[in-house]
């Protein structure tokens, strides 16, 4: 693999931690639940992106965490659909 590819999957990692930083922080504050939800969601990605990285740096060959990866996704995606389904009733 080229070191583009390296830093695009760290960087996308420390995009959507700074993201879950920012809305958990927000949400805090605030106490809105979106902002829960969407926390939530971006912690997930992270954990999608590290993997991801762990995947296609450090052990290109010999596992394959596409499942895993595609696990956590679906968990984030849930929480976010259920999160905004959730409160758009409670409104």
């Amino acid at each position: 693999m080229n070191g583009f590819a390296e830093l695009t999957y760290v960087l996308c990692a420390l995009t959507a931690l700074s993201c879950t930083v920012l809305l958990l922080r927000a949400f805090t504050r605030s106490h809105m639940r979106l902002l829960l939800w969407s926390g939530i969601f971006f912690a997930a990605l992270t954990i999608e992106n590290v993997i991801l990285f762990i995947d296609m740096v450090i052990f290109p060959t010999t596992m394959d965490l596409s499942l895993s990866r595609n696990v956590v996704a679906l968990f984030g995606l849930m929480v976010l659909l259920i999160g905004l389904i959730w409160d758009t009733r409670a409104s």
